[in-house]
């Protein structure tokens, strides 16, 4: 099929490309950056912005599909950044879709998007969208979701798929700010250390936007709808940072706050980068506050049934592809 795949040259977006590429499919990337890989790999590359209407119109014709990754994510910044690339370029990309009578498309949401404040056990696709948001990346991602599992009809199917703390090589967000706090002395487990959360290894999640893409059709029983991706077994929060840690080859956390003086740093330095408008995010905010000392742990089942989802590669095998760049980072 002749794809397009938009911030093909981010972390998820790039292995969806390689996974499109490896199976035979044609590939067209719609980015703003210029990345080696993409031309090692012989894509189609339009240099563009997702907030611009006519550039990615121009990116979508002739495709069979879209995969729509573009976003900014964090937890720190203007609303007009968050909205206008998350919530307006997706309708952006809706739009193309009609105009160039595409039949698919699969967009890249987050579980955030339901993030209430409280904690998630196996919870499913039954959550509701929240009232109120400690941030703007959930709220954005949340509207753009509404709107992409409403445009679902009878020429358009649409599925949105909530990938959970995607992890692996080539990360350039999570996991080298991880490594680069724990390093500096500056890393504390929030809370009591015992939430649990699901995780997604890059490489699945990316294998998933596939397998959904294969069976979405107008009209068919995934079309307008949400479906979490993880894998099936959660592991505890913090456990799971030292695992990486120790692959990294660097000591385990042992200092701990409370999730109440989390919170309460988090509004204090919320307010000063406010008023004091200092660069760079806040290192703790209440959304973090809350992320770091809560369970987010959800159920697959969906996805299973929906489009046979499954991971494709083990968590074992994943950390032992993902050490050699942790040893690297710990080391720099």
């Amino acid at each position: 099929m002749q794809a397009l795949v938009t911030g093909g040259g981010g972390f998820l977006g790039l292995y969806l490309v390689e996974q499109l590429v490896a199976r035979g499919d044609t590939v067209r990337v719609l980015c703003r950056g210029d990345y080696p890989r993409l031309a090692e790999l012989g894509v189609d590359v339009r240099r563009g912005d997702i907030r611009d209407a006519a550039a990615v119109q121009q990116a979508c014709q002739g495709c069979d599909v879209v995969f729509h990754t573009a976003a900014v994510p964090g937890v720190w910044g203007s609303w007009q950044k968050f909205h206008s690339i998350n919530t307006v370029g997706t309708q952006h990309v809706i739009a193309a879709c009609r105009q160039a009578d595409i039949p698919r498309l699969v967009y890249t949401s987050s579980p955030s998007v339901v993030f209430d404040g409280s904690s998630h056990l196996n919870a499913d696709e039954s959550l509701p969208y929240p009232d109120s948001w400690l941030c703007h990346y959930p709220h954005s991602k949340a509207l753009a979701e509404q709107t992409v599992l409403a445009a679902a009809d009878s020429r358009l199917g649409t599925v949105s798929l909530r990938p959970h703390l995607i992890w692996g090589p080539r990360d350039n967000h999570l996991i080298p700010r991880l490594i680069r706090r724990a390093r500096s002395g500056r890393l504390r487990q929030v809370g009591d250390g015992t939430n649990m959360i699901s995780v997604s290894y890059v490489e699945n999640a990316a294998a998933a936007h596939l397998m959904a893409a294969d069976v979405l059709a107008p009209g068919c029983s995934l079309s307008g709808k949400a479906c979490f991706i993880n894998e099936p077994e959660p592991v505890p929060l913090w456990g799971w940072v030292n695992t990486l840690l120790g692959r990294a080859g660097l000591p385990p956390v042992t200092r701990s706050i409370s999730t109440a003086t989390a919170r309460r740093i988090g509004v204090v330095l919320e307010t000063a980068y406010t008023f004091l408008r200092l660069p760079g995010e806040p290192p703790m905010t209440r959304f973090l506050a809350e992320q770091l000392s809560c369970s987010h742990t959800y159920s697959i089942a969906r996805a299973e049934q929906e489009f046979g989802y499954r991971p494709l590669v083990s968590t074992e095998e994943g950390l032992n592809r993902l050490e050699p760049e942790l040893r690297a980072l710990a080391e720099t």
